[in-house]
């Protein structure tokens, strides 16, 4: 695997990771659900307008021979994943904060990386080989290292309700597999829309006010870059990479929240930081260097994505075309039997 088809997960895990020591700046003048829900909000709106912007600059991009539209067919599949990652999850997280730690909760955050890789191996039968598997828990056991306090974690009510909301993101990354091969910022803003519209009027009903201006703006601008525009380049790698190995790459994302948390608050980094940084670079470099060829065969399908005349998109055009790549319209996938290097992207999902 290169850097190249990494990079996608490996920036919204740095965005995301970045996010949240951003975010502490606001904690003390935004109600944490609310805080929750202006995230998403400012994620929802602020791709709103980049993809009002890219309309606007690029009319041509999506012609009318395909349009960004997400196929009714995968709209079930992405409303589960918006109830469960956008609605339930965070909503769990907030009430589990509540009589659980900081400390401990971020221990059990790591839960979803397992709970992600699990899920996709199990019930969506995704491929992993043993470098793969011994990947995901290098890159987790960091994360346990990363945030490991001397009051460790235990299964109170409080932590129970974490471990759930990490059950809930997992199920949403998964769902979200599914449609994957869609506009990935269109997918993103739906969601941010979504769920920051749910979770702020949940919170303003339950008394909280909107905060001033300086830090209303603030969570918009730390959601739109930390939740909106890493949610679109996670939606980005799931198309290429699959979902457990995008989940393990996103794991990195508390290393990174501690590098900036070093910055913002300077702090000498102790030896359960170089560990867990350690760990998590073995995990990156086994994910890098695998290497999954054999004889597969694809079946035939029909789906919408950008993409290139390639050894797997050799078709004709049923409209006129201008002969630019990347472009965007429904295309049929024949039967074919091949063998290569690849990983269990949009087209390659076939059982071994």
């Amino acid at each position: 695997m290169s850097v190249r088809t990494a990079a996608p997960a490996l920036a919204a895990a740095i965005l995301f990771g970045a996010s949240t020591p951003l975010a502490k700046f606001l904690t003390g003048s935004v109600p944490p659900l609310l805080l929750a829900g202006l995230l998403y909000l400012g994620s929802g709106l602020g791709l709103g307008a980049l993809l009002l912007l890219r309309r606007l600059a690029w009319p041509r991009r999506d012609h009318a021979a395909g349009g960004p539209a997400i196929p009714r067919a995968e709209i079930p599949w992405l409303l589960g994943a918006i109830l469960a990652g956008g609605v339930a999850g965070p909503a769990l997280l907030m009430a589990g904060l509540t009589t659980t730690g900081a400390a401990s909760a971020s221990l059990l955050l790591n839960v979803e990386g397992v709970f992600t890789a699990l899920i996709a191996w199990i019930v969506f039968r995704e491929n992993a080989d043993r470098q793969i598997v011994l990947g995901m828990f290098a890159i987790v056991a960091g994360g346990v290292l990363l945030s490991w306090q001397a009051e460790g974690a235990t299964l109170s009510p409080g932590a129970l309700l974490v471990v759930a909301a990490c059950a809930c993101w997992a199920i949403d990354n998964n769902l979200t597999r599914k449609v994957s091969s869609n506009d990935a910022v269109l997918i993103a803003c739906i969601k941010g829309l979504f769920a920051g519209a749910c979770n702020t009027a949940v919170a303003l009903a339950a008394g909280a006010r909107l905060p001033e201006a300086l830090p209303l703006a603030s969570a918009m601008v730390v959601g739109f870059a930390g939740y909106g525009v890493s949610l679109a380049l996670f939606v980005v790698a799931l198309r290429h990479l699959g979902t457990a190995r995008t989940g393990a790459y996103f794991s990195v994302a508390p290393l990174f929240g501690v590098i900036l948390s070093f910055a913002l608050w300077p702090q000498v980094p102790d030896l359960l930081f170089w560990l867990a940084g350690g760990l998590m670079a073995i995990g990156v470099w086994l994910h890098l260097r695998e290497r999954h060829e054999h004889e597969h065969t694809h079946e035939p399908m029909m789906h919408t994505h950008a993409h290139r005349h390639d050894e797997h998109h050799q078709h004709a055009h049923a409209f006129a075309w201008d002969g630019k790549e990347p472009h965007v319209h429904p295309h049929v996938h024949a039967a074919m039997k091949h063998r290569h290097s690849h990983y269990p992207d949009i087209h390659h999902r076939h059982g071994h």
